[in-house]
């Protein structure tokens, strides 16, 4: 649980040195630019280099042309490559212009072929009209409106036998439509339109041209070859350009990308007189590298300092775990960046994670099946939770062999377990006794939880310079003492039958602890010897904190009960497990496998999913939230991705 340590840096020099100076910073790949009033507050002599990103026109242009080639540039190195800014706009218009007319090309083709065989299949359902189109559509007193029929309407065209003019000529039919056509008197054209609308006539526009519908289709089919080839030549144009200018665009896509990056540095950056002043921050491993390089730049002068000595300027934070945390920082992210003094919850998050999904996915074969399953939706998908399901998996495998469950079979390992000596497996989930065992060991794991939030919070707290939230708060010191000493009251009162509620219990252990968490505030105050610490009002400090402690005394409640879902998903995967068997004996013996494997397939998915969910709203909600509030900011150094 920890972020790298970082250090701020002020890099201060002459303006004919600030490109040079620059372009060392972007090419380290690891300096996060900072605004210099962050760090200086009297800057009124002070002035913006830049406001505008020069480099964002021609790039914008060049990478929407590229983009439509669906072709990849990967970006070089070219720091030997040194362009205006002229020569960069010029290449970036004449590539744009290139492109855009070998792709109009293509596009406009490929748009004709399409409408081509649109045309095509719409004129082979009325080749059987030996009559010439326009003709039709340009009689005099009468109008024709081609198109489709759904078939159930076709039938329904004996309610208006009546009108002679309600009829439908059929050319062809396919599955759904009978293709043909109408034809009505200019003067009762629009009552005849609203009939054929009202059953869902679909009007479809052949063109004719003096000519019969075979005579386009065979129109048609010549233009069809001709246009196809016109599109591979278009396509094979543009090809060849790519080809041919590939290294070009390369270098100059990947000069315009460096420039455009490092012009968010310059814009960052602050002149006085004929001097400017750059501010950032970089991991302090790369301190010594950066200001080698630095040094070697004439009038630069730089100016370290440790972060935690600059924690009024909110320090950005990149996180540092180990491997099994390092999947889980997706689930941190998720909830927010922790501030630079604060814990980072991501190894927290991982043990208590793949634990929990252990115990609530414990199944022996289902665990294995969802462990290669999130190595491969990270190997060949690259997706982030895959690397969180595989250790999940396993965690739900061990978990199965302590309730004896192998894909539902929950007898399959019995051997195995009388070859150890037992007399049975450890657990037998679906007994009345084991149920509630089940329950009430899922709640203990919760307190245990909770309660170690609650002194994550204190070192958090402590950390941080906040005493009094680390004595005071319901997460502190006097909310562990409080929470423990009711929980540990009811256990040994109710369960143990130990007479521990008396007086000074009541008074030392439960009273005065919440009495400290009441007046949380003012004594915070009195601590840290603020001037404020008094609250303006007492009256409406108790009223308004009477209702806070409310929902701190419910807030533990729920907290603590919540937990109760680790227990109950066991009992529910035993149980969904005993539906898919019942389901498979009744299927028969043919169809048992198949039942099965689609049940524990199903289950599989489904449990999954909602025991993943379960067990993150538990890490938000009933543990991490305790000590992390997630207010910081990433680090987010300037950087080029380089093949």
């Amino acid at each position: 649980m920890a972020v790298s340590s970082m250090q701020a840096v002020n890099v201060i020099g002459l303006m004919e040195h600030i490109d040079e100076a620059i372009t060392v910073l972007g090419e380290s790949g690891v300096f996060h630019p900072d605004e210099v009033t962050n760090f200086y507050s009297d800057v009124m002599d002070f002035t913006h280099l830049q406001t505008k990103n020069s480099y964002a026109e021609p790039l914008t242009m060049l990478k929407s042309s590229l983009n439509q080639t669906k072709r990849s540039f990967p970006l070089k190195d070219v720091s030997d490559f040194s362009p205006s800014l002229e020569e960069l706009e010029s290449f970036s218009a004449a590539a744009t212009a290139d492109i855009d007319a070998l792709i109009d090309k293509r596009e406009t083709t490929a748009a004709q072929l399409e409408q081509a065989k649109q045309n095509l299949s719409i004129a082979r359902h009325f080749s059987g009209l030996d009559v010439e189109i326009e003709k039709v559509l340009s009689m005099r007193y009468m109008k024709a409106r081609f198109g489709k029929l759904p078939k159930d309407s076709l039938q329904k065209l004996e309610a208006y036998k009546d009108n002679d003019y309600v009829d439908f000529a059929v050319c062809t039919e396919d599955k759904t439509h009978s293709w043909g056509v109408y034809f009505a008197p200019k003067e009762q054209v629009e009552e005849i339109d609203k009939i054929f609308e009202g059953l869902y006539f679909e009007p479809t526009d052949l063109v004719g041209e003096d000519e019969t519908p075979s005579e386009k289709i065979k129109e048609y089919e010549k233009q069809i070859p001709l246009l196809e080839k016109e599109v591979k030549t278009a396509q094979y144009n543009l090809d060849k350009y790519l080809d041919e200018n590939n290294e070009r665009i390369t270098r100059y896509l990947s000069k315009l990308e460096e420039l455009y990056l490092y012009a968010g540095i310059r814009s960052k950056a602050l002149q006085h007189n004929n001097s400017f002043i750059i501010v950032g921050w970089i991991p302090t491993e790369n301190k010594k590298q950066l200001k080698r390089r630095l040094k070697k730049i004439k009038s630069i002068e730089l100016d370290f300092s440790n972060a935690k000595d600059e924690l009024d300027k909110h320090p950005p934070v990149k996180l540092k775990n180990c491997f099994l945390a390092r999947p889980f920082e997706f689930y941190t992210e998720m909830y927010g960046v922790p501030k630079y003094n604060e814990i980072d919850p991501s190894l927290f998050i991982a043990i208590t994670y793949i634990i929990i999904f252990g115990i609530m996915f414990a199944d022996v074969g289902q665990g294995i099946c969802l462990s290669i399953v999130g190595i491969l939706m990270w190997k060949l998908k690259g997706m982030k939770i895959g690397k969180v399901l595989a250790p999940c998996g396993i965690s739900s495998a061990c978990f199965g062999l302590v309730f004896g469950s192998v894909f539902g079979f929950e007898h399959l390992l019995d051997p195995m377990y009388f070859a150890l000596g037992f007399k049975e497996k450890p657990i037998e989930v679906m007994t009345s006794g084991s149920i509630i065992t089940i329950l009430l060991a899922a709640v203990a794991i919760g307190i245990f939880l909770v309660i170690t939030a609650m002194f994550l919070n204190v070192y958090s707290s402590i950390k941080q310079g906040n005493i009094g939230r680390a004595l005071f708060s319901s997460n502190g010191i006097a909310g562990i003492i409080f929470y423990s000493a009711l929980v540990f009251g009811m256990v040994a009162q109710l369960l143990l039958n130990w007479k521990v509620f008396n007086l000074p219990y009541i008074i030392g252990l439960i009273v005065i602890p919440f009495l400290l968490i009441f007046f949380e505030e003012p004594l915070g105050g009195l601590i840290t010897r603020s001037p404020d610490w008094k609250p303006e009002s007492w009256g409406s400090y108790i009223l308004e904190h009477f209702i806070e402690s409310i929902m701190v005394l419910l807030e533990y409640v729920t907290n603590t009960v919540s937990f109760l879902r680790v227990g109950a998903f066991v009992l529910v995967h035993a149980g969904m497990m005993m539906v898919v068997f019942v389901l498979a004996d009744t299927a028969g013996p043919v169809a048992y496998w198949p039942v099965v494997v689609f049940g524990n397939a199903f289950v599989m998915v489904l449990e999954a999913l909602l025991v993943a969910i379960q067990v993150l709203r538990l890490e938000y909600y009933e543990m991490f939230s305790r000590f992390y509030s997630g207010e910081g900011r990433a680090f987010e150094p300037v950087k080029l991705n380089k093949v």
